[in-house]
């Protein structure tokens, strides 16, 4: 009884000595919590990921993120009795005690996987002092975790070579894919290489890689765990190292870098491949200076699907986050427009608008194309994206309605530096961002507005915008937009309704477009604000945005828009005096310099204008309100402008 007793004490002071120094000297886990950045799609799929401090890809790998086939061939390879082990196997202690003697040298070192842990949480030279601090460091490891958290932390911090580190990073970085979508083969490869990732790593060594990968199918095929054809039925080495994930990338850079972070997001990994494929192809055919962004939006919950915010190049300021940067919309802002007229009984479709020479005020406007279509109706106007129409419903409405209505919906608009709102507001004289242009295009599918989301589990604000019946018209209305030469023409009934936009001086060229389950914005431009000559948004932007629509499923028709309540009294909007024709230069009684060309420039009027001096026809373009004349000889002459209606206005100069 007491040599039983003197037993007991003495296992009691064994456990009780562990004990204060698992507390005095705990394992240092740091390494283990040193892991790279990951962004995940809505799927849990990787989508990005970031090298952990010191540039060390380490992921964090659980026994869940590989097939159960990797732990069993790690185990036959490893430590068959990693199971039932304490954390150090004392057959293989003795095994390899005897082999050094019997050979005068190590032939195995006998390390168990928790063993071989405590060695990849702090490094040291390999010496017998070293293998007394692994032992107790494994009994520690093995006392504070579970055995699959344990072979977790193998699996996160097991050496491939260079700055690899861990299962997950290794599978990506050699085969491009997640340690659950290997074959055999592959998982045999990294069981291997962790024994001398250098010497063994397949894209430098690829005979002795091969090698290695044979002993670990040979090995799974004598436990069992493969039969003879699947243990042969092995593809080819990989022959170079991959570059890893780096999808979304403008997203991932708003993320706070925090270590071993993974942030989940509702994007769709095969969706998003696709969309920065497809936006490399259309980018070559740029101004090498031009760069673009594409947000595609679920219209259910106006989670993000997929974005692209900007291509990488030092050229195209790659590094800008294109989705958040602030630009002026164009026309692309027209629909909404429209859409707030109609809920407040302004117009309605086929309410008859003016687009003829108007002055508002001291504004001016005039249609793109630099002339006027007269008499038609709001339908159309819209469909024909006219700037006098547009603005005539901007005045009706009021442009701090307008924006009034904008921001009680949560969308962010931005004036110019001292400006206040006014009627340039509806050609896109105010600054937005491309999420909050889709979001607001959004609302033409259920009337509400609110700020894009693309965090997981979070969800955004949607408000009231506009009744449903009026998004429902506009949406109409833009459904029979007309498809650019190449594509083909819309099903019946429609699926798609679009709006382009282009800046003044094109500097930006936008389209946005909705179908029944998403809605898409594309922004084409510089991102140093200069810019595009010729550059419109049909040309940039709406082949891009067609396509895009193109990598999805067919949403099937939009929806059917609801009835709008009865016309309201008004027949016609923006019916008022037409602005007159002017002379503007020269001014009457004005004296030139002879041997100096002149700009004769005219305002008002409908074109085409024709220039007269003294009666003679001064040569000019018909959609110009300017001419150049070159004074003959110095005198006195009359200087005339007529308009296509007969309108002329005149003024009487001097040459000297």
């Amino acid at each position: 009884m007491r040599r039983i007793a003197a037993i007991l004490v003495g296992l009691g002071l064994v456990a009780g000595g562990l004990v204060a120094f698992d507390r005095a000297v705990p394992p240092d886990l740091s390494r283990a919590l040193t892991l790279s950045a990951e962004l995940l799609d809505r799927e849990g799929g990787l989508l990005a990921v970031r090298p952990a401090q010191g540039g060390v890809w380490r992921m964090r790998t659980t026994v869940r993120d590989v097939p159960p086939l990797f732990v069993e061939m790690l185990l036959a390879r490893e430590d068959r009795r990693f199971r039932s082990h304490p954390g150090v196997d004392p057959l293989a202690l003795a095994r390899a005690v005897l082999q050094a003697v019997r050979h005068g040298r190590i032939v195995s070192g006998g390390s168990t996987l928790t063993m071989q842990v405590a060695r990849l949480l702090e490094p040291r030279p390999r010496t017998l002092g070293a293998k007394a601090i692994e032992i107790l460091r494994a009994l520690q490891l093995e006392a504070r975790f579970s055995k699959d958290e344990v072979l977790g932390l193998w699996l996160t911090l097991a050496p491939y070579g260079g700055n690899l580190e861990g299962v997950r990073a290794a599978s990506y970085a050699f085969f491009g894919r997640p340690p659950s979508a290997l074959n055999a083969g592959e998982l045999a490869l990294l069981v291997a290489l962790p024994q001398r990732p250098s010497a063994l790593r397949p894209d430098r060594h690829p005979e002795r890689a091969a090698r290695a990968q044979a002993r670990v199918l040979a090995l799974a095929r004598e436990a069992g765990l493969l039969s003879e054809a699947e243990a042969r039925g092995v593809g080819p080495l990989p022959e170079t190292r991959l570059a890893m994930p780096a999808r979304a990338r403008h997203l991932f850079a708003r993320a706070a870098d925090k270590a071993g972070s993974r942030l989940a997001t509702t994007l769709e990994a095969p969706l998003q491949a696709a969309l920065e494929r497809l936006a490399e192809e259309e980018a070559t055919g740029f101004d090498p200076r031009a760069n673009l962004a594409v947000l595609v939006l679920r219209n259910a919950d106006r989670s993000v699907a997929a974005a692209l915010c900007g291509l990488p190049g030092e050229a195209r300021a790659g590094a800008l986050d294109l989705c958040r940067a602030v630009r002026s919309p164009g026309s692309a802002l027209k629909p909404i427009l429209f859409a707030l007229a109609i809920d407040a009984g302004l117009l309605r479709p086929e309410t008859r608008i003016s687009d003829l020479p108007q002055r508002f005020g001291a504004y001016a406007p005039e249609n793109f194309a630099r002339d006027f279509a007269g008499d038609l109706t709001a339908r159309d106007a819209l469909r024909l994206s006219l700037n006098v129409p547009a603005v005539a419903v901007a005045d009706a409405l009021g442009p701090l309605a307008f924006l009034a209505a904008l921001k009680t919906a949560g969308i962010e608009t931005r004036l110019p530096a001292g400006g206040a709102p006014g009627l340039p507001v509806a050609l896109g004289g105010v600054g937005i961002t491309l999420e909050d242009l889709v979001a607001l295009t959004a609302a033409l599918g259920d009337g509400r507005a609110g700020r894009v989301v693309w965090r997981a589990g979070e969800r955004g604000t949607l408000r009231a915008l506009v009744s449903p019946a009026a998004a429902g018209a506009v949406r109409a209305i833009l459904a029979a937009s007309p498809v650019p030469q190449g594509f083909p023409p819309q099903a019946s009934p429609p699926r798609y309704a679009w709006k382009t936009g282009t800046s003044w001086g094109h500097r930006d060229a936008w389209a946005v477009g909705m179908s029944a389950t998403h809605t898409i914005g594309v922004w084409v431009g510089r991102p140093d604000g200069t810019p595009l000559p010729g550059e419109t948004g049909r040309r940039l932007a709406l082949p891009l945005l067609l396509r895009a629509f193109a990598l999805m499923p067919d949403p099937g028709p939009l929806p059917q828009a609801e009835p709008l309540p009865p016309a309201p009294a008004l027949a016609r909007l923006g019916a008022r005096e037409a602005d007159r024709l002017r002379l503007v230069f020269p001014p009457p009684g004005g004296q030139l310099a002879l041997g100096r060309a002149v700009t004769l420039r005219a305002a008002g009027g409908q074109r085409p204008l024709t220039f007269l001096v003294d009666g003679a026809p001064v040569a000019s373009e018909r959609h110009r309100r300017d001419a150049l004349w070159l004074p003959a000889s110095p005198g006195a002459y009359r200087v005339t402008v007529i308009d296509s209606s007969g309108v002329a206005a005149s003024a009487d100069i001097r040459v000297r």
